[in-house]
């Protein structure tokens, strides 16, 4: 991370609201086998949905078992921000969850609830999970539940 984008993101996020959205996380994961992860960066000069889906590979959420990863992408300055899952998960929900994800993080980011948005879309996307994809006593957490940056 260079030291631009740490600011960037430290402004964005305090240090409760990074530990909220990693709780949020670890509470959805014990439920489910799928993978959330949440990544920002500062700006996104093209499509946001066409970067989280650069990124999504980049951090390796297409190599799940189940392919039941879901990435929340933000970026911070051009205020954009997209939600896309795998193929597995997006199989069962299809467009219009993620249009329903979408539109409750908005509410929020408009109010510039930034921290809740990000949680409730969290927890949205858990229960997706949770219903398609449940815990299983051998499920292994593919992916680290930090928040990345770049």
């Amino acid at each position: 991370m260079n030291k631009h984008m740490a600011s960037k993101v430290e402004n964005f996020l305090d240090a409760a609201g990074q530990e909220r959205i990693i709780e949020a996380i670890r509470l959805a994961e014990r439920q489910t086998s799928g993978e959330i992860r949440v990544h920002l960066e500062a700006t996104c000069t093209g499509n946001a949905y066409e970067r989280a889906q650069e990124l999504f590979h980049l951090l390796k959420m297409d190599n799940t078992k189940e392919e039941n990863g879901i990435l929340l992408y933000l970026a911070v300055d051009s205020r954009k921000f997209a939600v896309i899952g795998d193929r597995g998960i997006h199989l069962k929900v299809h467009d219009a969850f993620w249009q329903q994800v979408k539109d409750v993080m908005e509410v929020r980011f408009r109010e510039s609830a930034y921290t809740t948005g990000l949680v409730e879309g969290i927890q949205l996307v858990g229960k997706q999970l949770a219903a398609y994809f449940p815990w299983d006593v051998d499920d292994v957490n593919e992916l680290p539940n930090e928040i990345t940056t770049s």
